[in-house]
């Protein structure tokens, strides 16, 4: 079937032998064209037969997302590319995923702890480099200070030598040495770090810091982070104990250290040929972790394709029932009509390509439940289907806005964005979008650009409309061009200079298509193009309104329902054009004949004065009496509207009620199913003629208000058309011939970037968004409430492209 109608659509039922199922399923989600019902609605997720399997798929849909982050860690990129192939045993992939895991959590391991030691031995070189400076230059400082002393007690006491000879008669066990510890601390902890260590030794410690110049990786951590070298000197085990702790707390990391110079070069030596090695060692790991991640990114895209495809063909076959001989599996689901072949073949293939005995059953289920609804789109319709869709999905086989949306749609908006010039550059901006879309089609978009991209044949089509009303309003970037002759006005004295506000008249024949370009500029331009623009609102307006009036007709028609017919669509096309099909006709007929009446007053006095004279406002014979006539119809069309729908089917109801009552009961079933019906329905009473009536009111209040509020809601094409030109012509006017005037090179620059940078952003943007949805609007709210109800669900079928895009 066309895009007019949905697609017809079966409910059909598939018994599935067990051992061709998997392949079933899978060749059915290629094919793309079958949706799965599910029969264990009652069931949990781990109740369900293949739980075990989807477990499984699961966890090894986790390995290869622990894959893909040690691949961006690492800086490498997968191989976009792969082939589809279900070559690939799910147990082998499993059991080789597996393997690769343990090697990397190991090779992460042994790197980190690689790494771990690495940081500290840097940390310990800075250390004992610091701290030999510390050492270093006490020692100095005390000799130094030794030598002056001895020189000043050489001057001045003849004691001296008997005391260095006492001095060094002093039994070397009973000489009191100071403990120290020496570590990093991290700098914006330092200042705390030597308050708490000065609080809890009563200051009966000494600490010399050092600040290092550049950052260290700290090795807990991982991170680089500012620190400082210190030493504390100590005396006694619990100042030691105390001032351990406190390391602890603050995160210092403490290193052991020799206050001589000999084993100090030694431990340097040592722990500089261990960075050497530890380098060598991580910088092989590393080398070999790639190697081993390289490969695995040329395999998994594949995996990953395969993984998810196993799950999802396992998430349909727990929807499946097993049959009570537990060796086939029941499906049931939605396709369409013309597909069935197409899945009698698929089926058949499945049974053979599994070596199964059994072949697939399929056969159609009949059904009262309504169907879903399917409409065959591709990449140009698509995007005006999507429109549709996004008010509301059409009922099964009910009448689709989004044909006439495709002509429509553009039109619409471009009657508020008629600009040939403005047209053409969205034009060239979506040609690039077209003639690259393979390029994007294989791309991860923005939502922004996605959304533009997906659209491009909507924009594509509204740019070409834009150029088409742009030439009728004659208007390229504000400015009036004679492309299709001569004005057909001219000067009426050759001498006066300004003819478009002097006095002009008509030397030739009227300007064959579009806005005469003289009316650019005048002081009667403004007028002209209001009472022009507003009239052409209400004429397609009307006629879109009446558009979805006749679609309501086709419904009806379609569905049988001559019910709809005589008390919908009749009263509806009466009543709206007795008044406002009467005025465009009025307008139409002003046009044509050049009259200067009133069309505000008649229309107005049509219901206060019907019987008035017209006088200087008639526009044809026997204008009175039709007018009388039509409003006595559009009277007459409310109450059609109101009345007899309620009462026809509360008719019908009772007639109904009265066969089944006297019917005869052929077996049990149907007595149980008739008692059945009988108690659903609540018997004759259940019937609430009061609620019918309700909103059979409701119905005709909204169509009879809507119908004013509706066509006045058009006269948004003349405001937005409006406003449109005058912003394009301020810009021109005010922007770009403002800064031509000044003769001044850097100024017109920056008046020529101002005025690109206005038309892209307000004209371009700005305004392309505010007329699309104005026309989203008039098609939602104006247009489908005629006749769309859009209370239908989507065809969904089971699909591997499907979850693709979803991924």
């Amino acid at each position: 079937m066309d895009l007019m109608r949905s697609e017809e659509m079966q409910l059909v039922q598939l018994i599935i032998p067990i051992e061709s199922a998997h392949r079933t399923i899978s060749y059915l989600g290629d094919l793309s064209i079958f949706q799965f019902k599910d029969l264990n609605t009652e069931k949990s997720p781990f109740q369900r037969t293949y739980a075990a399997q989807i477990k499984r798929c699961g966890e090894m849909a986790r390995k290869i997302r622990f894959f893909k982050e040690q691949m961006n860690k690492a800086g490498l990129l997968p191989s976009t590319w792969f082939s589809p192939s279900d070559s690939v045993n799910l147990d082998a992939l499993e059991m080789k995923l597996g393997e690769l895991e343990t090697e990397l959590l190991e090779m992460n391991a042994n790197s980190e702890n690689l790494q771990h030691t690495y940081n500290e031995l840097i940390e310990f070189k800075l250390v004992l480099l610091k701290a030999a400076e510390f050492f270093h230059s006490a020692f100095s400082t005390a000799v130094q200070k030794t030598e002056n002393e001895a020189g000043l007690l050489g001057e001045k006491s003849i004691d001296s030598p008997l005391l260095r000879e006492q001095e060094m008669t002093v039994d070397p066990s009973k000489q009191y040495r100071l403990g120290f510890i020496c570590g990093l601390v991290p700098r914006e902890k330092s200042m705390a770090f030597e308050r708490i260590l000065f609080r809890a030794t009563r200051g009966n410690v000494f600490l010399k810091q050092a600040v290092l110049e550049y950052p260290v990786v700290d090795p807990a951590s991982g991170h680089k982070v500012d620190k400082n070298v210190f030493v504390i000197f100590y005396s006694g085990e619990r100042a030691k104990n105390k001032i351990v702790k406190i390391c602890d707390v603050f995160g210092a990391n403490c290193y052991a250290f020799s206050d001589e110079p000999e084993k100090q070069q030694q431990m340097l030596k040592e722990v500089t040929a261990r960075l050497t090695e530890l380098k060598t060692t991580i910088d092989v790991g590393l080398d070999h972790r790639d190697n081993v991640l390289r490969t695995i990114g040329s395999q998994i895209e594949q995996w990953h394709h395969l993984v998810k495809k196993e799950k999802s063909i396992y998430h349909t076959l727990n929807m499946l029932s097993i049959d009570v001989t537990k060796k086939c599996l029941v499906a049931e689901g939605w396709c369409p009509v013309f597909s069935t072949r197409k899945i009698q073949d698929t089926l058949q293939q499945a049974t053979y390509d599994s070596n199964s005995q059994v072949g697939s059953i399929f056969h159609t289920l009949p059904t009262k439940e309504s169907p879903p609804t399917f409409f065959r789109t591709n990449k140009f319709t698509s995007a005006f289907q999507e429109i549709v869709d996004a008010y509301g999905v059409a009922k099964y086989q009910e009448a689709n806005p989004g044909v006439y949306t495709i002509i429509t749609f553009p039109f619409l908006f471009a009657v508020m964005f008629g600009d040939w010039g403005h047209g053409i550059c969205l034009l060239l901006a979506t040609m690039y979008l077209i003639l690259r879309e393979k390029k994007f089609s294989s791309q991860k978009l923005g939502d922004i650009m996605q959304m533009a991209f997906g659209g491009r044949y909507l924009i594509m089509m509204m740019a070409i409309f834009s150029i088409y009303t742009g030439l009728i309003y004659n208007e390229f970037f504000s400015l009036p061009f004679e492309l299709f002759g001569q004005s057909a006005y001219a000067c009426r004295d050759p001498s006066c200079r300004d003819a478009s506000t002097s006095g002009v008249i008509k030397v030739r024949d009227t300007y064959p298509f579009g806005v005469d370009p003289v009316w650019h500029g005048s002081r009667s331009e403004l007028p002209f193009l209001n009472s022009l623009k507003m009239k052409m609102s209400i004429l397609l307006g009307v006629a879109h309104m009446n558009l979805g009036i006749i679609l309501s007709y086709c419904n009806a028609k379609f569905f049988k329902s001559d019910l709809n017919v005589w008390y919908q669509f009749v009263p509806q096309i009466i009543f709206l054009n007795s008044l406002f099909g009467y005025l465009s006709f009025l307008i139409i007929v002003k046009w044509c004949t050049g009259s200067k009446a009133d069309l505000y007053h008649i229309l107005i006095y049509m219901f206060l004065s019907p019987t008035d004279d017209l006088g200087e406002n008639q526009l044809f014979f026997g204008q009175k009496f039709f007018q009388i006539l039509l409003l006595l119809l559009a009277i007459v069309s409310v109450p059609w509207m109101l009345f007899p729908k309620p009462f026809i089917l509360k008719k019908q109801h009772e007639e109904r009620h009265r066969g089944r009552s006297y019917a005869l009961l052929d077996n049990a079933d149907d007595s149980l199913d008739f008692e059945m019906e009988h108690d659903s329905h609540g018997g004759h009473d259940e019937f609430e003629f009061s609620e019918i009536f309700v909103h059979q009111l409701i119905h005709t209040i909204e169509f009879v208000l809507g119908a004013v509020s509706n066509t006045a809601s058009y006269l948004r094409l003349w405001a937005l058309s409006l406003a449109h030109s005058e912003l394009s012509s301020v810009f021109f006017d005010k922007v770009l011939l403002l800064t031509w005037g000044y003769n001044n090179i850097f100024i017109l620059a920056i008046g020529i970037i101002v005025f690109i940078s206005a038309t892209v952003g307000v004209l371009l943007v700005m305004e392309t968004l505010s007329a699309f949805l104005h026309a989203m609007r008039l098609h939602w709210v104006e247009f489908q409430n005629k006749f769309f109800e859009g209370d239908g669900y989507k065809f969904q079928p089971f699909s591997f492209c499907l979850d693709d895009e979803d991924e």
